[in-house]
């Protein structure tokens, strides 16, 4: 799936390329500069972005990190990163299919008999690989309404700190019909990535977050990154995260703007969905160990790389735990975002991971945040 491009013409000495590249990437951070600033004026509190080519790198930062403070952002805080937490398993899912210990062939029921099942949900039907692409059909939990009040509207102030079992999360699921049969389309469903997390428990014996440190975290010396289970805090460094706890998740009118810190909650109800914690700098460090080969033999990032196109979306396609997006300049860039309350999250690369782009900002609102891969990526 990566293609290669190849240049036409004279080959430059490597310190005239080396001095022509960064030339490039000095214009191209002015740009993600603006676009970032503008983020931060249009909508939350504060923003953080690093951005590396090659042995290049630049940190920039805007807007505030504790709005009871005035504290600054920091190039190192850390921060929840949502939905990229699904990067991670589906890494750990393939690495167990290199190992021979299970295939994206398997069926969930193979696995986990008798989980997935009533009103038309069949886990003899969906494979493992329809989980991790979002091709299963299985409802998307977070789009139950009870469930979205609970955890969205200012409801949530009364229910953060309780703790969602996978086999909770996938009850509620289950009390919906599916979207559409295995394969027939496609749909983003975090059910899909907690059912994955309870495969991997069944196959290793161990959580999801024990075989992401054992597998991931311990041998890229990812020390800013953690699953925190059932732990409410971000350990430091870090800023505060807000929410105005409104929108399509609390449903319109439901809210007077009123910006809430929601810095400390039990992110169990998102579990292998989205409950991670990392800094800019350990997203990109994962991002290209990915791309490189470390983590993943070539067969299987050739599958994680093996996309499914969305209608209505041309430009954005899907593999296992993994977005691939055209940007305006047709440059191409992979990786994942991520929201979880009170914080937006992304990670791209080129794919042969030598530009590479992480940023996140501490509010929920407003957030425009592809100004800033477009910039980056782009240089406008």
């Amino acid at each position: 799936m990566a293609a290669a491009v190849m240049g036409a013409g004279l080959t430059l000495p490597a310190s005239a390329a080396s001095t022509q590249d960064a030339a490039a990437a000095r214009a191209g951070h002015q740009a993600t500069r603006k676009a970032l600033e503008s983020v931060v004026q249009d909508g939350p509190p504060g923003g953080i972005v690093l951005a590396e080519v090659g042995h290049t790198a630049w940190t920039g930062r805007a807007g505030t990190a504790d709005l009871a403070t005035g504290r600054k952002p920091r190039a190192d805080d850390r921060h929840r990163v949502g939905s990229i937490t699904k990067t991670f398993m589906a890494t750990v899912v393939l690495q167990l299919e290199a190992e021979g210990k299970l295939s994206l062939e398997d069926t969930v029921d193979h696995w986990l008999p008798g989980l997935v099942e009533g009103n038309g949900n069949d886990g003899s039907e969906i494979k493992l690989r329809r989980l991790l692409n979002h091709t299963s059909g299985i409802y998307s939990y977070t789009d139950d309404e009870s469930f979205k009040r609970r955890e969205f509207s200012t409801d949530f102030l009364r229910h953060r700190y309780e703790t969602w079992t996978p086999r909770r999360i996938v009850r509620l699921a289950m009390t919906h019909r599916p979207t559409f049969a295995p394969g027939d389309s496609w749909s983003y469903s975090d059910t899909n990535y907690v059912i994955a997390s309870t495969v991997i428990r069944k196959v290793t014996g161990h959580s999801y977050p024990h075989e992401i440190e054992r597998r991931i975290l311990r041998p890229l010396h990812l020390n800013s990154t953690s699953v925190p289970g059932n732990r409410v805090r971000v350990p430091g460094p870090s800023g505060r995260a807000y929410s105005k706890l409104t929108g399509e998740l609390a449903g319109p009118g439901e809210h007077d703007g009123t910006v809430y810190d929601v810095t400390e909650m039990n992110t169990s109800f998102a579990g292998a969905a989205g409950e991670m914690i990392s800094n800019n700098h350990d997203l990109n460090r994962f991002c290209r160990a990915l791309f490189s080969g470390r983590l993943l033999k070539d067969l299987e990032l050739k599958q994680m790389m093996t996309t499914v196109m969305i209608k209505g979306l041309p430009n954005f396609s899907y593999g296992p735990g993994l977005m691939e997006m055209t940007l305006s300049c047709g440059t191409e860039v992979w990786g994942h975002n991520g929201g979880i309350q009170g914080s937006i999250s992304q990670t791209m690369a080129t794919a042969d991971g030598d530009h590479v782009l992480s940023l996140n900002f501490n509010g929920d609102w407003n957030v425009h945040e592809q100004r800033v891969v477009d910039a980056e990526f782009c240089g406008a």
